[in-house]
């Protein structure tokens, strides 16, 4: 399948050491971590039930790239987990400056959001084997970054972006208003407008658009002209299809071995790492509700997707003509100060009604689960602090926000962006703070609005991110010149 739509930019770039001056050209390596988890360790957390790690489909991975300018580096890592709590994050980037001098508004963490995955969020579960593994991941993710830079050699760079709408639906739908009254969310009120993964009947639209473009962003050896990385991005969730207690890393997975084997890479020296990172995805997966649902073998569609992407980033990447223009890079963050959703004394009392119900070792409710998550929400502190990252690659732009966020906020992003054509933003990055509505989305309710540590932020928490994060793409530009 061709690409619909395609932007190519790109850059030669040569050779640099932390010793040669400022603005050297640019240079990459990259390289992956095993972050495999034992068996026993918790799956996805207790929030869906999905039980401890049994078998493995696939290997987990941190996938690693480094880029640097002669005076700045970058690091990007796409890690193969549900989500990852900014303590996790920031214990991997303490290690990685400590152990390279990058500092951590440098260091892009970010999980795929695979659901057959341990979801390392700390203070989840008290277990054991959860707590070791977040020492591990937080360990191989530093690990990964400091191989990536002995890795570092003369780069050119190229990206660009089509259009995939085949695997994109919005999940939330608009329900028509006879069907309303019908829906009844786990606190037990009546009429939301909206609903997430709806059955066939009652549909009047979805409550926002989808992102369909896949952004690409493409590293060769300026010598050989070998290819060394690929970064992607795209606003898919996940697929799934993984029966309970395997691990697999999803569709990422299968699309980081496909382009591997699609470009005639595999065991090269040094290795080629292929990354896709989530985008824009919070209410957006691969299910359209107004087609019959298909029965399919376990790792059949996500195989299918993860293949059918590969095959046409490797078409983008082999189109790329990189030119001799220098890329220069640069990062601005700060942290967003945000409010929590705490509970109202009603919602308490109906917690603790609700709460009271709970048996050891019988499997939740969806009102018990809500109820449980009421308390945690109870405890938790009035605001939280938040990453907000951008990166810049020459002309282009890298905004990680650290939530699962609609669509419609990735576009207008972009629209905003004054890096028109070239700018996408990568999702759960840098930490792990729920759903973000927009205010409107609020107003129509629907799970990914249901207060819980999933949905804990404040009602206008939305705008505030996207206004930070203009005032950083617009501070990178000014840097630019």
């Amino acid at each position: 399948m061709h690409p619909k739509r395609l932007f190519l930019f790109g850059a030669a770039l040569a050779f640099q050491l932390l010793s040669l001056p400022a603005h050297a050209e640019l240079s990459a390596g990259a390289a992956t971590s095993n972050i495999t988890p034992k068996m026993g360790v918790p799956l996805d957390g207790t929030i869906m039930q999905v039980g401890p790690a049994t078998d493995v489909h696939d290997e987990l991975h941190a996938r690693c790239l480094v880029l640097g300018d002669g005076r700045t580096k970058l690091a990007f890592v796409v890690v193969d987990n549900t989500m990852v709590s900014r303590k996790v994050f920031d214990r991997a980037k303490a290690e990685i400056e400590q152990q390279t001098g990058i500092p951590p508004s440098h260091v892009c963490l970010s999980a795929t959001h695979s659901h057959s995955t341990p979801r390392a969020v700390v203070d989840l579960v008290d277990d054991d084997l959860h707590r070791e593994y977040l020492d591990f991941l937080a360990s191989r993710i530093a690990d990964g970054v400091r191989r990536a830079i002995n890795r570092m050699r003369p780069a050119t760079i190229g990206w660009g972006s089509f259009e995939e709408p085949r695997f994109v639906h919005n999940r939330r739908w608009v329900l028509a208003e006879n069907f309303r009254a019908l829906n009844v969310n786990p606190f037990g009120e009546k009429g939301e407008i909206v609903k997430m993964n709806p059955g066939r009947d009652g549909l009047e639209k979805p409550s926002g658009p989808v992102d369909p473009e896949v952004f690409v962003v493409g590293l060769r050896d300026a010598e050989t002209g070998e290819p060394l990385a690929i970064l992607s991005a795209y606003g898919l969730h996940y697929i799934g299809g993984v029966p309970r207690g395997v691990v697999s890393a999803d569709y990422y997975g299968v699309y980081a071995d496909s382009l591997t084997r699609e470009l005639g890479v595999d065991r090269h020296n040094p290795p080629f790492v292929a990354m896709m990172a989530n985008g824009t995805s919070g209410d957006v997966n691969a299910i359209d509700p107004t087609q019959p649902r298909q029965k399919r073998e376990p790792y059949t569609w996500m195989t299918e997707v993860g293949e059918s992407l590969a095959g046409q980033v490797a078409e983008v990447f082999r189109s790329m003509k990189p030119i001799g223009e220098p890329v220069t890079l640069a990062a601005a963050a700060e942290d967003l100060e945000l409010g929590v959703r705490k509970p109202d004394e009603k919602r308490i009392a109906w917690a603790e009604k609700t709460k009271a119900g709970i048996e050891p070792g019988k499997r939740l409710t969806q009102a018990q689960i809500y109820a449980r998550e009421t308390w945690f929400l109870k405890a938790y502190p009035d605001t939280v602090s938040i990453p907000i990252q951008v990166f810049r690659i020459g002309g282009m732009a890298v905004v990680q926000i650290p939530c699962e966020v609609f669509a419609e906020t990735g576009l207008q992003i972009k629209q905003e962006s004054p890096f028109p054509g070239s700018t996408f933003t990568i999702e759960l990055a840098n930490g792990f703070f729920g759903y973000l509505p927009t205010a409107r989305q609020f107003d129509w309710g629907g799970y990914e609005t249901w207060p819980a540590r999933s949905s804990l932020l404040e009602v206008g928490a939305e705008a505030k991110i996207r206004e930070t994060v203009g005032i950083l793409l617009a501070r990178l530009k000014a840097e630019a010149g």
